[in-house]
């Protein structure tokens, strides 16, 4: 919420000429999101990168991407929207689009550009490049913690990163894009140990940890061991990163 445009917006209907106050005005005084043009309230809408409902990429997507039972994919299994039950059979390029929108999904709020920059050093590095893809992706701090089960989503772990929760080789890291490197050493900091949401995720049975990590989740610190190839990777559905590298070699 940016307070100095509510508070701007109050200050000006009470100085103001005894007249009523403007639908915008009305809004941001009664604490809803700013919705008007000003820069500072487009800043403001630009917080998150992801708007809409998290779990309906589940449903456009025709999977379950996090394998989590409150997926909304678990009781209705067609697209949504009123033509969503209508089967269409995509093309050779809605195969590759589907297949980049799942990998790039599944990691969060992880943007095009950005996206796009890790297959351009998955080209460049040596060896497979759908695999050198998917080592980059995991290596992701956010990525590392989620798998750690530290905290319960990939949404959650980006903020629990961003919010400085977490220590790498004993120093605070808040880039939630930070590479993790072979050996290094991830762990919660102690004031931040009795978070609901760490306790509830290090409890939880949904998922199992990875080989490539070796985690204590009693003291909550765990071992980045080595980068992982596809087949390493607990993903709830298949990936098919070779059909994500046709799509940007299209």
């Amino acid at each position: 919420m940016c307070w100095s445009i509510l508070v701007n917006a109050r200050d000006s209907w009470e100085r103001g000429p005894a007249k009523e106050p403007s639908p915008v005005q009305r809004r941001l005084y009664r604490g809803r999101a700013p919705t008007g043009t000003t820069n500072e309230a487009k800043r403001c809408n630009r917080m998150t990168k992801r708007h809409s409902s998290k779990y309906k990429i589940d449903r456009r997507l025709g999977v379950n991407l996090w394998g989590r039972p409150k997926s909304p994919f678990n009781r209705r299994e067609y697209g949504p929207g009123e033509h969503g039950r209508r089967r269409k059979k995509p093309s050779d390029y809605g195969l590759h689009l589907a297949a980049k929108q799942k990998l790039k999904g599944y990691y969060g709020s992880i943007g095009e550009k950005q996206f796009h920059r890790y297959y351009v050093e998955a080209v460049r590095r040596r060896g497979d490049t759908g695999q050198n893809l998917i080592e980059l992706l995991e290596r992701r701090l956010d990525a590392v913690i989620y798998r750690m089960k530290f905290v319960p989503t990939v949404f959650a772990a980006r903020q629990f990163v961003s919010h400085g929760h977490v220590l790498v080789n004993g120093k605070k890291v808040n880039i939630p894009s930070y590479s993790v490197k072979d050996g290094d050493v991830i762990e919660v900091k102690e004031k931040s140990r009795e978070i609901p949401i760490v306790l509830e995720a290090s409890a939880s049975a949904e998922r199992d940890l990875p080989e490539y990590m070796d985690v204590d989740l009693d003291r909550l610190r765990g071992t980045f061991v080595r980068g992982p190839s596809l087949a390493d990777v607990p993903y709830p559905v298949q990936m098919e990163p070779n059909l994500v590298i046709e799509y940007y070699s299209l």
